[in-house]
């Protein structure tokens, strides 16, 4: 019996997820690295090892030693913490660690400190400005590139972007637009770099460009993440369906207000993250979908995640409506963002009552 605020899997729809991406790569010859990020769950990485995924991407070393226990070749794909050297060094000692370099200091000090091999990626970027070094920025790819060739623990294996700015679209137009950018950057380094590092790996990853594009000329592998679940950030950004959203809270109710049509929900910002959309009704927390025998449905119209506060959740609630509902029920929400909710909330419940673990 669900008492508190608790994450539904939907395995059946996270399995089709998966498969589904999976078979995209595999359509365009491209190799598959998911990102773990979103579930950072053995048992739901061993979905993806039944279908023959040999390496994986994380966010952290943390996550790294996770995922070594069942995945040998991951990529930590975060600029490299340099603080964590010993860490990285007993983690390259076992499996093969590919790492993200976009400063000198950094790759200067792997040099210095490394006694395992290690591969490394140039984060370059591609218009999102978060991290990774500027396209134009030969100078300092080459300086880079000149201390990882002169360290035998250290090898170059290509050039890592991800399109975050895709986020911010609200078409698959906009979408595609980004990606066909971040491919022309990304294959023109491609070109440069070519004949003397015949091998390198173009590397791309964000859910919407993987989710919708269908162009990749020039990339070798493809790390989305938040595909395995999706959530309300990536249909507004048209990446998915409703109906493809794997991932939903469970709130007890513990106050109805009818006079102003609300409903009071044990779950906060504690359990949801306060990400946040703007949406037709204005800024909203989340949705709340029908329940069904087998799990849950479509949205339920007007009715919305309006405000979070620590563990209090208001959700707004037609008129007609709010009569259906009592004390102690439950309410079925989709995330605007399943990868903080699921990081927040640090288990799975599926559908048949069986607890998923994760880091």
């Amino acid at each position: 019996m669900i008492t508190k605020p608790t994450l539904i899997i939907d395995q059946q729809k996270c399995r089709e997820n998966i498969n589904r991406m999976f078979n995209k790569a595999k359509y365009h010859n491209l190799d598959f690295r998911p990102h773990f990020k979103s579930h950072q769950s053995l048992e739901i990485g061993s979905w993806y090892k039944e279908l023959g995924v040999n390496k994986i991407t994380v966010s952290s070393v943390d996550m790294a030693k996770y995922f070594s226990e069942d995945w040998k070749n991951i990529t930590i794909a975060f600029p490299v913490n340099i603080l964590e050297i010993q860490s990285i060094n007993d983690l390259a000692s076992k499996i093969i660690i590919n790492l993200v370099v976009e400063n000198v200091e950094s790759i200067s000090f792997l040099s210095e400190h490394l006694i395992s091999n290690v591969n490394v990626f140039l984060k370059i970027d591609v218009g999102y400005h978060r991290t990774g070094i500027n396209p134009k920025d030969k100078n300092l790819m080459d300086t880079i590139l000149k201390v990882i060739n002169a360290n035998h623990y250290l090898t170059f294996v290509g050039f890592l972007g991800h399109a975050g700015h895709t986020y911010k679209c609200r078409t698959q137009e906009a979408i595609k637009e980004i990606h066909h950018i971040s491919l022309e950057i990304m294959t023109s380094l491609k070109v440069q770099y070519k004949s003397q590092y015949p091998n390198l790996i173009v590397s791309l990853g964000d859910t919407p460009s993987c989710s919708v594009a269908e162009d990749f000329t020039g990339v070798n592998e493809i790390r989305p993440g938040n595909f395995v679940f999706y959530d309300l950030t990536q249909h507004k950004i048209g990446s998915n369906s409703i109906s493809q959203i794997a991932v939903a809270m469970t709130c007890p109710i513990v106050a109805i207000h009818e006079d102003r049509s609300e409903i009071v929900v044990y779950g906060g910002g504690v359990h949801f993250s306060k990400d946040r959309l703007e949406d037709k009704e204005g800024t909203i927390f989340g949705r709340v979908v029908e329940k069904t025998e087998m799990g849950w449905g479509n949205i339920i119209l007007g009715m919305y995640v309006n405000s979070l506060s620590q563990e209090h959740g208001i959700i707004s609630v037609p008129k007609s409506e709010i009569n259906n509902y009592k004390i102690g029920d439950c309410l079925l929400i989709l995330p605007i963002h399943s990868c903080m909710t699921a990081n927040l909330m640090k288990s799975y419940l599926d559908i048949n009552n069986k607890v998923i673990t994760r880091l």
